[in-house]
């Protein structure tokens, strides 16, 4: 008869499912809107392990709710069907032409590949945009970008639907215009919306920086909406992680209940800021 020997490597494994007994309760029915991104959705192994840390949430009783962005690979699509990207402060341009593909690239290929990752990890994904069950009424940011949206109104009916078929809703950041418009919306702000239209109980926004640092460049773990406001006011919050911390307050003001920038490219990263003490960047609450 084989004697069977218990490696340390599986007794922390139990050890660790057993701290997070607390956080698994705590989270069940909870719904969690996650915008995905950055270099996760461009790596292979990131997207699997991405993929199955959504269906391990939705196993335990989570909501999660996914909203990604593409910009990479409308640039690639732009280019090889020979149309100009334009730019302006930051964002694209969005003219007839550019949003027809942008539409194409991220209703299409970008979102089905997220949706057929997670469900060969078991899960049940099911792809649609701001455009789908009028979840996302926009309207025109500027006049200067072309069809590029503002979510005016949200209607999450749908993926209330969707969690009760236990289905992991992935949404491509599209709304749909008042005269039958095609919008392209920033992803991070599409979250936002959604996030406070459901109440999330979290809004995780996936980036490539390890969080928000202060005046002294060290990451900060957790801050208040006011802070958020004095450190951009003075300048130490910049650049692209303005739009991050925006979306991020305004959804706390509109009832979400905590917003966390946090690093994607840390295997795992959604797992550890829900589950464990550790977290994994830098968390917002109303303050």
């Amino acid at each position: 008869m084989k004697k069977h020997t218990i490696s340390r490597d599986w007794i922390a494994t139990a050890r660790t499912l057993s701290a997070a007994l607390p956080y698994l309760q705590r989270y069940t029915g909870a719904i969690v809107v996650i915008k995905f991104g950055g270099h996760a959705m461009g790596d292979e192994a990131a997207m699997e392990t991405f993929a199955r840390d959504m269906v391990l949430m939705r196993q335990v009783g989570v909501n999660p709710v996914i909203v990604h962005g593409g910009g990479p690979m409308i640039n690639q699509w732009l280019e090889r069907l020979g149309i100009p990207s334009r730019f302006a402060g930051g964002r694209r341009i969005t003219d007839e032409a550019t949003v027809e593909v942008v539409e194409m690239v991220l209703s299409g290929r970008v979102n089905k590949r997220i949706v057929q990752a997670i469900n060969r990890q078991g899960g049940r994904a099911v792809g649609l945009s701001g455009k789908d069950g009028n979840l996302m009424i926009c309207e025109q940011a500027d006049p200067d970008l072309g069809f590029v949206g503002a979510p005016s109104e949200v209607d999450p009916r749908i993926l209330t639907a969707l969690f009760d078929a236990g289905a992991i809703p992935v949404i491509a950041p599209l709304g749909a215009g008042r005269q039958g418009e095609t919008f392209n919306i920033n992803a991070d702000t599409v979250a936002g919306a959604i996030a406070a239209a459901l109440r999330a109980d979290r809004l995780l926004l996936l980036t490539d920086v390890a969080g928000v640092r202060d005046e002294t460049g060290a990451i900060v773990t957790e801050l208040t909406t006011e802070r958020i406001r004095a450190l951009t006011a003075a300048g130490v919050i910049s650049g692209g992680m303005i739009p991050k911390t925006e979306t991020c307050a305004e959804a706390i003001e509109a009832g979400v209940r905590a917003a966390v920038i946090l690093d994607g490219r840390a295997p795992n990263a959604c797992l550890l800021e829900l589950f464990t003490d550790h977290g994994a960047g830098s968390i917002i609450r109303r303050g």
